[in-house]
């Protein structure tokens, strides 16, 4: 009997020890994270294989083996599975795209609009820039600066500029703020062709009729029409000419309304401007008010500042106001 107990002791001694090295808990060859809006991990690398669980966009996750392009990873309530590294994110990757969102949560809002197709966020502007995740179509966005980037020569960004010197095509990138409806905010770079602008009426009307492409937009102040509704008095800066130009606007209009005809009118322009966001917009106690941003018309940057009162808005040179420069009502 004696011999028996000692038997079935060892025995599980040995159970033990095996059951300790075996499942015992591995220690991560490094830290990922999810990068997609849902990634599965799958049992196998095989190509016929079973979904294990799925993660969200940013949960963390320890990778544990490596195979070609796929990592096994663990969550963070023990689930192991493969999946695809183009659906990770890297320690360093994870970190930028945080310092960026919490940098964008201090900028102004230049314009706002929503994603016109699938596009991806970038940690920074570039097409070979790595990605921080995928964005559905009608994500909103809010845009709150502008980089012009050069066209890779093996990347024509249409048809119509493979002709063009690869040097001289350029293309505009936008700093956003994206809200997508499954997790809170997220900043990063996404290419300008994939954003639609959500321009209030009447504005896209008369941007149209002026040959301008709207860039960014402000709420000046409010005043009443004749039935008592506030309607908004705006400041447009837009641009003429291909995307990628130097100037983030090159064109500036305010648009009042006109108690009398009971409609927008263009109250002032300003078409010999280089200019550069953000626009500051800066309201007064009394009926004054500012705008200002920098110039990049002459070598040096300038800070150009002008002022509105009631619907006369004037450029503010060192201190005097200049001449008004007024237009027909439309």
């Amino acid at each position: 009997m004696r011999k028996i107990v000692i038997g079935l002791a060892f025995f599980v001694i040995l159970g033990v020890a095996a059951y300790l090295r075996f499942h015992h808990s591995k220690p991560p060859m490094e830290v990922v994270y999810a990068g997609n809006r849902r990634v599965t991990l799958y049992s196998t690398t095989a190509q016929v294989r079973e979904p294990v669980t799925t993660v969200s966009f940013g949960d963390r996750l320890d990778v544990l083996n490596r195979f070609q392009d796929e990592v096994e990873v663990r969550t963070e309530k023990g689930a192991r599975g493969w999946v695809s590294e183009r659906e990770l994110l890297s320690s360093e990757i994870w970190e930028e795209a945080r310092e960026l969102t919490n940098k964008a949560a201090a900028m102004p809002v230049e314009a706002r609009g929503h994603t016109r197709v699938l596009g991806n966020l970038h940690v920074d502007a570039g097409r070979d820039t790595p990605r921080v995740r995928q964005l559905a179509k009608d994500t909103p966005l809010d845009l709150l600066a502008r980089k012009p980037v050069s066209v890779s020569p093996s990347r024509p960004s249409s048809e119509e500029e493979t002709s063009a010197p690869a040097s001289a095509r350029k293309e505009d990138w936008w700093l956003v703020v994206a809200r997508p409806p499954d997790q809170g905010t997220v900043a990063g770079w996404m290419l300008g062709r994939f954003i639609e602008l959500d321009v209030p009426a009447p504005l896209p009307d008369y941007a149209s009729s002026a040959g301008m492409r709207i860039v960014a937009w402000f709420e000046l102040n409010r005043v009443q029409d004749l039935a008592g509704n506030p309607k908004v008095q705006y400041l447009v800066a837009g641009a003429k000419g291909p995307e990628g130009q130097a100037c983030d606007f090159n064109l500036l209009r305010v648009y009042t309304w006109g108690v009398k005809h009971n409609r927008y009118e263009t109250a002032f322009v300003d078409s010999s401007v280089c200019g550069k966001l953000p626009v500051e917009v800066a309201p007064a106690p009394s009926a004054n008010l500012t705008f200002s941003f920098e110039d990049l018309s002459n070598v040096t940057p300038e800070k150009r500042v002008y002022r509105m009162q009631q619907t006369i808005v004037r450029r503010v040179k060192q201190g005097d106001l200049a001449t008004p420069r007024l237009h027909a009502h439309r």
